[in-house]
């Protein structure tokens, strides 16, 4: 069963006036998770889809939805999935490719049949999917953690000592616009994404996990002279347009995905901000 949902891209000045209730309706992502269920936010920031999956009996195929109008999901999309569950399988157009934790696949245009499956229904896989329009067809690949490009980042001083593992991305898989990565906060570190930037040639989705109850994260967005703050628990994502901070703090260390998409594939496009000049 694949549900699905819409979001309209948001213009700053207006999104300055949204209370709490607002800023969530228009940027949080929840429900992501639902057993035997596949279900899909789509935005109209860059056109991208946020979505989860989760197969408990048998198998999920995923399914187009009306706002794509295409026959098949991947006929003029890309799609990347990042497992953060228990281990399972994903089927592309026949070929199986095993997924545990924190395991990535990248998955090409034009690809016809996607389906997911759990290894075991009482430790189930969490698909986690981000998708972007596609002008060309790259190959379907998986990317393993050892496949990953690391990158140590942050010290304990400033709370934020994260490994940042760049699962789909350029120097890894060939993909025409899409791109996500995995953080892990090390324990005693809460910051992300500091000092906070915006890219505005490019939009971007952050999806918390790993984040044990009842604590939770507080994630900035906004301009960097007007930002606003949504709190989010487990398993819950939020879309970022291109004009906003993306950055966060949690009560405990958590893991992340970011994925982007828009006008190029340029990992260090951004305009920093120090941490003194946020308002």
């Amino acid at each position: 069963m694949t549900n699905y949902s819409f979001r309209y891209a948001t213009n700053p000045t207006d999104a300055k006036k949204y209370g709490t209730d607002e800023l969530r309706e228009h940027f949080l992502i929840d429900n992501l998770f639902a057993k035997n269920e596949i279900n899909l936010t789509y935005s109209m920031y860059d056109r991208y889809i946020v979505g989860g999956a989760m197969p408990l009996n048998g198998e999920l195929v995923l399914e187009t939805i009306p706002y794509l109008k295409s026959e098949n999901f991947l006929d003029r999309r890309e799609l990347g999935i990042v497992n953060v569950g228990g281990a399972g399988k994903v089927t592309v157009d026949g070929e199986t490719y095993m997924l545990n934790k924190k395991e990535a696949l990248y998955v090409g245009k034009e690809c016809k049949n996607v389906s997911f499956t759990s290894d075991d229904k009482d430790n189930p896989a969490l698909f986690y999917l981000n998708s972007a329009p596609a002008h060309k067809k790259f190959p379907t690949k998986k990317v393993g953690k050892n496949e990953a490009e690391v990158i140590q980042l942050g010290d304990e001083k400033s709370a934020n000592k994260r490994i940042l593992n760049k699962l789909i991305v350029n120097s890894i898989v060939e993909t025409c616009q899409l791109q996500m990565g995995l953080t892990e906060l090390l324990p005693g570190n809460v910051w992300n994404t500091m000092p906070a930037h915006t890219h505005n040639r490019r939009m971007e989705a952050y999806f918390y996990f790993d984040l044990e109850s009842p604590q939770t994260i507080s994630h900035f967005m906004g301009e960097p002279k007007n930002t606003r703050h949504i709190f989010l628990q487990n398993n819950q994502a939020v879309l970022s347009p291109e004009w906003s901070i993306h950055s966060g703090a949690g009560t405990s260390n958590y893991s992340f995905i970011w994925g982007m998409a828009g006008e190029n594939l340029d990992y260090g496009d951004m305009d920093s901000f120090p941490p003194n000049e946020l308002l």
